[in-house]
């Protein structure tokens, strides 16, 4: 019995260094760095908690976190219901049903930085496909400025994220759609139940554990956005789209602030952890409470 107990820890021991040397030890150095006055180029000195302070009276810090949570509030549901709509249309075995699915899955081969470049190029008021397709049709006469206001640059930044995403997820869907026996939703057709009736009290609660998954990559990948906000909108209007990573971003590498970056950093991590957590707690399952 000794001798299995070791033999377990040495086939652990590669993960458990990789974890140390890539993960544990990087957030401690983090966490140190948070606690100094931490210029690239000068005097590290230390300063205690005073990062943590300053980002109580920082505007942009607080505006990049009311922009993040609503922006991860706006595109969760959005991805969910267009991923799920195509989930159900690609389920089966109709014509075409193939490339359907592979057409709406090829957006996610492209880097979310290469889409977001594709979309600027999209998204230009004078040279856009969209901006020439309008003028086709004859709806505008002038150059679209699609990302002017707030409202406007987040809904472009939502439609390339749903673009680029709904395919994964769609994939995901599909897969927990079929895993439910066929005959769990016949037994339902014959005691009256409809189609939507079906979707709700057979579909979504047997996709219970999927869905957790889906929802879990789609509100981390939420808080965590950077690209798309840093190539297509560059934290317009008027810091309207900074997300906190772009935030972080800005402190590290435009203003070399990196100790209050690493501050900003753990204050990401412990939002991501609580968010995680609170999913956790809203699809645990019945037989692990």
């Amino acid at each position: 019995m000794y001798r299995q107990g070791w033999l377990g820890w040495l086939f652990v021991a590669p993960a458990l260094l990789l974890t140390c040397v890539f993960f544990l030890w990087p957030l401690a150095l983090v966490g140190w760095m948070s606690l100094h006055n931490w210029p690239l180029i000068g005097r590290i000195r230390w300063i205690g908690i005073a990062n943590y302070r300053a980002m109580l009276n920082d505007p942009i810090f607080l505006q990049s976190v009311r922009f993040t949570l609503t922006y991860a509030a706006a595109i969760t549901p959005t991805i969910f219901v267009v991923a799920m709509a195509l989930a159900l249309l690609a389920n089966g075995d109709r014509r075409f049903v193939g490339l359907f699915r592979t057409l709406w899955f090829m957006p996610t081969a492209i880097g979310l930085s290469t889409a977001s470049v594709l979309w600027v190029w999209m998204l230009n008021g004078q040279v856009g496909i969209f901006a020439a397709i309008g003028r086709a049709l004859g709806l505008v006469e002038t150059d679209i400025p699609y990302l002017d206001s707030g409202t406007n640059a987040m809904i472009a930044a939502c439609s390339m994220v749903v673009w680029k995403t709904a395919g994964f997820n769609m994939v995901l869907l599909l897969v927990g759609l079929q895993s439910i026996p066929s005959e769990l939703h016949e037994a339902a057709r014959i005691d009256g139940a409809g189609a939507w009736q079906n979707f709700r009290h057979v579909t979504l609660p047997l996709m219970r554990r999927t869905l957790k998954l889906a929802l879990f990559l789609s509100i981390t990948g939420s808080l965590l956005a950077f690209d798309q906000f840093y190539i297509i909108t560059r934290g317009g209007p008027q810091n309207g789209t900074i997300s906190m990573v772009y935030w972080i971003y800005n402190n590290a590498f435009s203003s070399f602030r990196t100790g209050y970056a690493a501050a900003l950093s753990l204050v990401l991590l412990a939002v991501v952890l609580l968010a995680s957590l609170a999913q956790f707690m809203l699809f645990r399952d019945r037989e692990d409470a």
